[in-house]
């Protein structure tokens, strides 16, 4: 099993999430977050924003799944600019179900 982490635009989140579901992978955590990229911020006109407000989505899937979702998100959340975001891949040793005490997802 794999924890796959995107951090995406506001704006692309739903098109993200959406797609995810609509191929299946429904089960994901969303949580509002800010932060910078390598650009370090944004500037406009001579106001220079520091941090920008970003979506994190976090999902655990089996590792043949993984190439499948990377590909999904990339596909939903990619506008060609600056900021369209990261995904990071990690490995999960145990899943625990708090309610029935099921171990695996």
């Amino acid at each position: 099993m794999k924890m796959v982490r995107a951090i995406v635009r506001p704006e692309s989140t739903e098109n993200v999430v959406e797609g995810l579901a609509a191929s299946g992978f429904v089960a994901l955590t969303k949580i509002q977050a800010f932060g910078r990229g390598k650009q370090k911020g944004l500037d406009s006109g001579s106001v220079h924003y520091d941090e920008l407000p970003k979506n994190l989505l976090m999902m655990v899937v089996e590792d043949e799944h993984v190439d499948q979702v990377l590909q999904l998100v990339q596909s939903y959340a990619n506008t060609g600019n600056f900021g369209d975001g990261k995904v990071f891949v990690s490995p999960v040793e145990r899943v625990l179900t708090i309610r029935t005490g099921q171990e695996g997802i």
